[in-house]
């Protein structure tokens, strides 16, 4: 009776004696077309050579192999992908939440971080927290988003219009500048820095310790890692129309 084990099934491909096919469609190190030859000629032609025979195209007929230095092949292969994984941007949503009522100083932080996220090429959730009474007055969160808003629309713009949902009021910015475009402006920026501190070692350190001044509120920003196509339905509903009691 059959039974199958689990084993991992290899995705790499067939190279030399692990080819099974009495002939073979032949291409050469440098990619001219040598025709249809047996695997023993492949095979002597690739130790001739001093190359692999791998077989590029297994549900050909016959299969086509070619001749390559494999292990070169799989090294420049591996580091291709690993730039690919370097440049490859995802989307991110910051969150950052804010009170009906907040202070002017908390506001100006809260900002700064908005900001900051905008400038990295990520979207940012504000959430306005309503409390107790607060809940009643749902235009000082209007203005508020409308306001935050307004300061950084140099940088981003109003993807999701503000919206009730519960005790909350949530708007999505999202930013003028593309995140792959924001990551290489990044990498620059590093590399200006690194320059600067070789060229001069005695700043390197103060400069270290002031890039660690800049943290961020654990408790009051949120990281959501999402795919690029992360689609972010935009309310056409009106936003709550202002009371006409004074704020």
């Amino acid at each position: 009776m059959w039974c199958y084990r689990g084993g991992s099934i290899s995705t790499e491909p067939r190279i030399n004696d692990r080819i099974r096919v009495p002939e073979v469609r032949l291409v050469g190190p440098s990619g001219e077309q040598v025709g249809i030859v047996p695997l023993a000629k492949a095979l002597e032609l690739a130790q001739e050579y001093d190359l692999d025979l791998v077989e590029v195209a297994a549900s050909a007929r016959p299969p086509v192999c070619k001749l390559m230095d494999y292990g070169k092949f799989k090294y420049e292969s591996a580091m291709k992908a690993r730039e690919a994984r370097k440049n490859q941007a995802h989307t991110v949503i910051k969150e950052m939440k804010l009170r009906p009522k907040i202070d002017p100083h908390d506001y100006d932080t809260k900002k700064g971080h908005v900001v900051r996220f905008l400038k990295q090429g990520d979207k940012v959730k504000i959430t306005i927290m309503f409390r107790g009474r607060e809940q009643s007055r749902p235009e000082l969160g209007y203005r508020l988003l409308q306001r935050l808003a307004s300061d950084v629309e140099d940088l981003g713009f109003i993807e999701s219009n503000p919206k009730q949902d519960g005790r909350n009021m949530i708007m999505v910015l999202g930013p003028h500048k593309k995140k792959t475009e924001a990551m290489a402006e990044a990498r620059e920026a590093q590399a200006v820095r690194k320059a600067e501190a070789k060229a001069n070692p005695g700043k390197s350190q103060n400069a270290a310790e002031i890039d660690g001044v800049d943290g961020v509120d654990e408790d009051i920003i949120d990281d959501v890692d999402t795919d690029d196509d992360v689609d972010i339905a935009e309310e056409t509903a009106e936003a709550p129309a202002p009371a006409s009691a004074e704020v």
